[in-house]
């Protein structure tokens, strides 16, 4: 059972959480910041179970949405909207800090990053706006400057992938191609509106998408993968003056094709969700205009974490996109 820490620390009760490919990436070592018997999670909705004496603008019994980032919304980096880089916060959850994943957490910073959650809303749903719509919209699509138009490939199709490909369509580009090995997560990524699906397994990316736009490649190029093969693959596919968003998690080096890259006058971007989108989202939900829960494929109880683990884990044969995990 967590304890308050500071003033402005609030104790949530967890009623949903989820799982992320950054918990993987953990669990592989690539994130040193994150020590051994950490509990992990850094997503889910729950309930207020107590809250410090600094805390105003929440009270215990409050439905509250929790975000992936915990920022002070005081420092330098919180004034200037990089609340992944708050100085006394962050992403901290299940990486500096105990997360989600278990019945209670302690959320620094609990005013500025908690959102209320309005009666009627679906939780299940809302569970995809701690992380990774807004990391897909903000990472991928804001970075990426996708407009009216525009060309976009991403490569990955995986819940981070999918979420770029969700969220890109609020700006109508003219093509949406979906690069991945998997002909489930492909299947599904047509179903959410990409206008070509290619398997990278059977054919070649770069030819494909070289002839889908008469070979001057992609304007935005997302990278949702966090592997060097992926982000080579994306300075392949990026057109003269394109952007290449990246937006996977990188724990070894991947090599960076100045060779070929440096008349081109693309540029790459590298963020860390800093969720200033998350109430713009939440709205956008609330209206009806994006779908998360369509993300969700298997649901199981904290009992069940490390089944949940390796169904999520194995998403090849288990065809998993996004798990619920109910907590209470």
């Amino acid at each position: 059972m967590p304890q308050l820490a500071a003033p402005t620390d609030a104790i949530v009760k967890v009623t949903r959480t989820t799982i992320c490919g950054t918990d993987l990436h953990i669990l592989k070592g690539d994130v040193p910041s994150c020590e051994p018997g950490r509990i992990l999670g850094h997503e889910g909705v729950g309930i207020v179970y107590q809250v410090g004496a600094a805390v105003s603008t929440l009270k215990e019994g409050d439905h509250v949405l929790i975000s992936c980032i915990s920022s002070c919304g005081k420092c330098d980096y919180c004034r200037r909207g990089m609340y992944s880089h708050c100085t006394t916060g962050g992403c901290i959850l299940g990486n500096r800090i105990d997360g989600t994943q278990a019945e209670y957490v302690r959320i620094p910073h609990a005013e500025t990053s908690l959102y209320r959650i309005p009666p009627g809303a679906d939780k299940d749903a809302l569970v995809m706006l701690s992380d990774i719509l807004p990391t897909g919209f903000e990472c991928g699509v804001l970075n990426g400057k996708v407009e009216p138009g525009s060309t976009v490939a991403i490569v990955g199709a995986g819940p981070i992938g999918l979420a770029s490909l969700l969220t890109a369509q609020f700006y109508s580009p003219a093509q949406v191609v979906m690069i991945d090995r998997d002909p489930y997560r492909l299947e599904m990524a047509s179903r959410f509106g990409a206008t070509a699906c290619i398997d990278s397994g059977v054919d070649d990316p770069v030819a494909k998408v070289m002839k889908l736009t008469a070979g001057t490649g992609a304007d935005c190029v997302i990278e949702a993968v966090g592997v060097p093969e992926t982000f080579e693959l994306c300075q392949a596919l990026v057109a003269p003056g394109g952007i290449i968003a990246n937006v996977g998690v990188h724990g070894v080096k991947a090599d960076l094709h100045l060779e070929s890259l440096w008349d081109r006058n693309i540029s790459i971007t590298t963020r860390l969700v800093d969720t200033v989108s998350t109430p713009m989202l939440l709205k956008t939900v609330r209206a009806g205009r994006l779908d998360p829960e369509s993300l969700i494929t298997h649901r199981f109880r904290l009992d069940d974490v490390l089944k949940a683990y390796e169904t999520f884990g194995d998403a090849a044969r288990s065809h998993a996109l996004k798990v619920i995990i109910e907590t209470a």
